[in-house]
């Protein structure tokens, strides 16, 4: 009989860190210190405010905020991903997703550097265990490609881009930046709210809806890059999706394929007055074959997205526990996989929880093994 997952260690491909809220305050020169980011905090129109320098923030105990920044030190993370049976895991900022949202493109660049050189030392290069993105200025294209370098050199572990971009992504002028990425060989994190605003609606109930509607994103990007061609273009690239969940898969690429195939039917009978097909590039594949080949997605708990394996495939889903996040699963998460693995078959578990992060952010097995 195999070991159940549980047991064996599993791979977090969406954890967070808490920066210090004086990261960007500290480091940004004083003509920019203005945008310096120092935190969020909850809007009354149901959403999430972004907190610049000299606004108000959060007023919290010294004792809550020794125990956010306590959790920056290796060896203290290490300490709770293995109380929480987490073997390595993959670290995204929680002030920096917002960092699209600054309007100056001198601070945004700025803001991005800063976290990118800071996450590499605080986290990145003391373990094998730790695979920590970078923020990708999206002002401007060449701001774009300068810090996907900057960052590749480093020796950061992915490319972190908004959900949404302007132009966007399907855009021509992004198409240098798509062949810098896929030359890099590093993976691509879109975290679920970023580049736009999230207050979609105010008033009563407006922050779970507020919440759904920003994942409801998630398909309408990925099928964009499914249908524009940037994934048949660059097959070399994977897109991972962090917490938009994972039962939107099946649909989107069934929904895809049939409105894919409609219209080229209905291009059989009149022509377009566009010019062109209204199917447009004309790719050799239907969409769903581009998005279960390149696109992946992170979910806590989504048993709807599980039962759907038979649509995606397995290769489409990683967990995540979402450290150290409320609505994680951290400190449960050996009872939460544990539960939700029983309904899979040993092998695909395995690849669920562990082996598809550890592929696609390129974990080095030997290296987990060796380390403390």
């Amino acid at each position: 009989m195999s070991t159940p997952i549980s047991e064996i260690g599993f791979i977090s491909a969406d954890s967070h860190v808490n920066e210090p809220r004086d990261l960007w305050s500290t480091n940004l020169p004083p003509s920019l210190r203005e945008q310096a980011m120092r935190g969020i905090e909850a809007g009354e129109d149901g959403g999430w405010n972004l907190v610049l320098d000299g606004r108000h923030i959060f007023q919290k105990s010294m004792q809550e905020e020794a125990e956010r920044l306590r959790v920056l030190e290796p060896s203290e993370r290490r300490a709770v991903q293995r109380e929480d049976g987490v073997e390595a895991e993959c670290i995204f900022p929680s002030i920096g997703l917002y960092v699209w949202m600054l309007e100056d493109p001198a601070g945004g660049q700025a803001s991005c550097r800063i976290y990118n050189e800071w996450i590499y030392h605080q986290l990145h290069k003391h373990s094998p265990r730790f695979c920590c993105a970078g923020l990708i200025p999206t002002w401007t294209v060449q701001q774009a490609l300068d810090e996907v370098t900057f960052v590749a050199e480093l020796g950061l572990g992915a490319i972190m881009l908004p959900a949404i971009a302007r132009p966007m992504w399907n855009h021509k002028d992004w198409d240098p930046l798509w062949e810098l990425i896929e030359r890099t060989e590093l993976p691509v994190v879109m975290h679920q709210g970023t580049g736009h605003d999230m207050v979609w609606y105010r008033g009563p109930g407006a922050t779970v809806t507020n919440l759904v509607s920003t994942q409801g994103m998630g398909p309408r990007v990925a099928t964009m890059l499914a249908t524009s061609g940037v994934l048949a273009r660059h097959p070399g690239i994977h897109v991972v999706f962090v917490e938009f969940n994972v039962g939107w898969l099946a649909p989107a690429m069934e929904t895809a394929d049939y409105y894919d195939a409609a219209f080229r039917r209905y291009d059989e009978f009149k022509t377009s007055a566009r010019g062109h097909a209204t199917v447009y590039p004309d790719l050799p594949n239907p969409p769903s074959h581009y998005m279960r080949r390149q696109l992946h997605a992170t979910f806590q708990v989504d048993n709807v997205g599980l039962h759907n394996l038979q649509f995606t495939g397995a290769d489409a889903l990683m967990w995540g526990n979402d450290f150290p996040h409320e609505e994680g699963t951290y400190p449960h998460s050996r009872k939460v996989v544990a539960e939700m693995a029983a309904s899979l078959p040993p092998d695909v578990a395995r690849k669920v929880f562990r082996e598809n992060a550890m592929e696609i952010f390129r974990f080095d097995p030997a290296a987990l093994d060796a380390a403390p």
